[in-house]
């Protein structure tokens, strides 16, 4: 008989050394349990070894361990980096876990062009510019450059866009943007607007109000009323932009404020960015902990996954102290390669920042705990109405949307007890070359069989938790039929499916489930649960429309000058310049191809070669 939990770890002990380093626990499938660092691996292990002095968590995860693996490092500070990342790569069940982690925005300032273009920009940031940020969300961005717009005017259109604009945009007309597409503003004069909204961005926001009511003065002395009520605009517009960031500290001008408060078995962190001086927008996060799990264990478990892949600012103001926090601040710091700073405050500016994001943790918590007890509610009466053995803790709503076959799109979204799982949904592109347009059929078939294909692949055992307990398919017998037919060619014959039809006059409240050997059913319209259904059947419809539209747009909006190998963008804004649309190049004759400023006699004659060959 194989040994398992305090007798196989001591087994391990004994051949272990003083080495730091990160260790993983192992249950009898071979599922990491634990991922911990040690700055001495036989002194921690031994710990776990001991028969007494455990929490309640701790000691069921001992009596689980059936295997233990080592990795020894240089220094505590790379075991440090080495957990954070395991445990966002395995997601071990007793490990504080953080579960949202998506990237955030930036504001860019491009340098490539002429007049350099102002954007939301998210994820690597491979593009030349200058980068601000983060933001919390993308609403706070746009918000930021609606704001930015109406002072410094800067355009936002594409540069293709910019290329072959011949009069003024609306943005020109409402005035957030300057011209410079149709040289309604020197070259110089955006230049200096685009280093004032970029001084802005830095948080020097005063110095261009003074350098802007100089400037409106001497407009003003000088008899140029028409300028000076233009910069009396952008002073206004300014004013109101610092009146709407709302509180923006004196004394911090680099720092992400983060605040813990757990209750109820459940935490709430809130990470508030201030950048400049300017407060960014806030977000909230909830991390999987455990009862027993300590404010300082969460916050030390929150920063350092939250910042294994973002780089942290200069400093980072806790509401809570955290054990190894000098470790952490040296693992930040060799990260960005500059020092990162953690403060604990306890009073002053600092202090009143983190227990405003504390208040914020605490109301968002009591919010969210009240959503999830509604939510826990609802998917047991989704059992109860759909005959289930247990309260589903994965939906899978699937629906398609095309315009008679064309933009062929599948989509799926996915609720669970705390709601829709956003960075779970998957679209599908439709592929089937034999499908007849606007088979809905053919097309929930290659999507169901896509889906449970995957998953049988990546997990056959169903140990993870991305299995379905239930699906709902927008449709009715037909559509169930097909699904049914598909899960049974793949084996999986013990998913639950619920088909959704409208039913009489195709009117909410009526509709109609349909269920493999059952009779075709309603619910009472004031139902909570059919509202419910309702509400993720219309959330996969929101997700498929969108999705096909965006596939249809990126159509429409396709040039065909960019499927020819060698035409880059300024050979593409010199042919556009020269025959004013992708059309008339596709008719153009050699000659006048060859007459093109930057294009070759070989890539003329590839040009027209291509567009023949098409015809």
């Amino acid at each position: 008989m194989s040994l398992t939990g305090g007798k196989l770890i001591q087994k391990y002990v004994r051949q272990l050394d003083a080495s730091p380093g990160v260790y993983r626990m192992l249950d009898a499938q071979a599922r990491v349990l634990y991922v911990g660092k040690a700055r001495n691996l036989k002194a921690r292990v031994s710990n776990y070894a001991r028969p007494t002095g455990h929490s309640s968590r701790i000691t069921r995860m001992i009596s689980e361990t059936s295997q233990m693996m080592f990795l020894t490092t240089k220094t505590e500070t790379e075991a440090l980096l080495l957990e954070q990342n395991l445990i966002k790569q395995l997601k071990p069940r007793y490990n504080v876990l953080l579960r949202d982690d998506k990237s955030f925005p930036n504001i860019l300032v491009t340098t490539e062009h002429e007049f350099p273009q102002i954007k939301k920009h998210r994820g690597a940031k491979k593009e030349k510019g200058a980068y601000y940020g983060p933001f919390a969300s993308a609403g706070a961005v746009n918000k930021s450059l609606n704001q930015l717009q109406r002072v410094f005017q800067l355009r936002n259109c594409s540069d293709a866009m910019f290329e072959t604009r011949t009069r003024p945009c609306l943005q020109y007309q409402i005035k957030r943007c300057s011209g410079p597409c149709v040289g309604r503003i020197s070259t110089r004069d955006y230049r200096t607007s685009v280093k004032d909204a970029q001084r802005f961005l830095s948080g020097k926001s005063t110095e261009i109000q003074e350098s802007l009511a100089s400037q409106m003065a001497q407009a003003s002395e000088a008899m140029e009323f028409e300028r000076a009520a233009a910069l009396r605009d952008r002073i206004r517009a300014m004013t109101q932009v610092q009146t709407n960031q709302g509180i923006n500290p004196r004394t911090v001008s680099e720092a992400d404020v983060i605040a813990l408060h757990i209750e109820g078995g459940q935490a709430c962190v809130q990470v508030f960015f201030i950048r400049a001086n300017q407060n960014w927008g806030n977000r909230d996060f909830y991390p999987r902990i455990s009862a027993d799990h300590s404010h300082a264990e969460v916050l030390e478990a929150f920063v350092g996954q939250f910042y294994s892949s973002k780089e942290a600012p200069r400093q980072l103001i806790l509401s809570h102290d955290i054990e190894n926090a000098d470790l952490v601040s040296a693992a930040l710091s060799e990260a960005t390669g500059r020092k990162v700073e953690l403060i604990y405050p306890q009073r002053g500016e600092k202090f009143e920042l983190v227990s405003g994001a504390l208040r914020n943790a605490k109301e968002s918590l009591a919010l969210r705990m009240s959503e999830t007890a509604t939510q826990a509610k609802l998917l047991r009466g989704i059992a109860e109405a759909f005959d289930l053995d247990d309260a589903p803790k994965r939906i899978e709503v699937f629906d398609n949307s095309h315009i008679q076959g064309a933009h062929a799109v599948g989509a799926m979204i996915v609720s669970g007890p705390d709601g829709f799982v956003k960075n779970q949904y998957r679209k599908f592109n439709i592929r089937g070359d034999d499908l007849t347009p606007g088979d809905d059929f053919g097309m929930m078939k290659e999507v169901m069989t896509r889906r449970f294909t995957r998953l049988i692949k990546e997990d056959p055992e169903r140990t993870s938790e991305s299995w379905p307990d239930l699906l709902l398919i927008d449709g009715g017998a037909g559509q169930v039929s097909a699904v049914a037919e598909i899960l049974e060619t793949l084996g999986v014959e013990d998913v639950p499916m619920v088909g959704v039809a409208k039913g009489v006059d195709r009117d909410h409240g009526k509709e109609e489930f349909y269920i493999p050997g059952r009779s075709v059913f309603a619910l009472q319209r004031n139902d909570p649960v059919l509202y419910f259904v309702q509400r993720m059947r219309d959330e996969a419809h929101r997700f498929a429309i969108g999705t096909h539209r965006a596939k249809r747009t990126k159509a429409i909006s396709a040039n065909p000058l960019d499927e020819i190998a060698g035409i880059g963008a300024s050979r593409k804004r010199a042919l556009l310049a020269h025959f004013g649309s992708a059309k008339a190049v596709a008719r153009a004759n050699l000659a006048d191809l060859k007459a093109v400023d930057g294009i070759s006699a070989a890539m003329a004659e590839k040009i027209y070669d291509f567009f023949h060959e098409k015809g």
